[in-house]
């Protein structure tokens, strides 16, 4: 079989779909490495963004992959959604490769996350400040932006910054 890589280099177009996807997503695939193994495990995540655009959530220490961001915080997030009609492949999505970085109620970041989150994400006031939830900010290393049938891309975290 060759050796056809399928990833377009980056453009402007693909560079604000991608930032596109991540400002509009309200949820998101978190792929994580389970404790203990080797084997995968896939959660839907809240998700908003920080002021400078990096994916952030609110997520619970009860949740498994609370626990596994802890141990490996290397993950994944996927975004994008399918449209109302029509094959759910030919609609952009994008995955996000990161690290977590857990951000404690002690954190000088905290306060001004928090204010950001809750702006975006206002239901959220009603858990917040529950002792087992906590910010988690995504700090992105590189994505794959699939843009429809022919339009893979390849992105550097730099392609994403606003």
């Amino acid at each position: 079989m060759p050796d056809n890589d399928p990833f377009q280099p980056a453009d402007d177009t693909a560079r604000q779909t991608a930032r596109d996807l991540i400002a509009s997503a309200t949820h998101a695939a978190l792929a994580v490495i389970r404790p203990g193994t080797t084997l995968p495990s896939v959660s839907r995540i809240a998700m908003a963004t920080d002021s400078d655009g990096a994916p952030v959530s609110l997520i619970s220490s009860l949740a498994p992959h609370t626990r596994a961001l802890e141990v490996t915080p290397d993950c994944a997030l996927l975004v994008g959604e399918p449209g109302d009609k029509g094959d759910p492949l030919t609609h952009p999505r994008l995955t996000l490769h990161a690290r977590a970085i857990m951000i404690g109620h002690d954190d000088p970041a905290h306060a001004a996350m928090r204010a950001r989150y809750l702006q975006l994400r206002p239901k959220s006031k009603l858990y917040i400040d529950f002792a087992d939830f906590r910010l988690v900010r995504f700090d992105i290393t590189d994505a794959l932006l699939n843009g429809g049938f022919g339009k893979a891309y390849r992105l550097t975290a730099q392609d994403i910054a606003r």
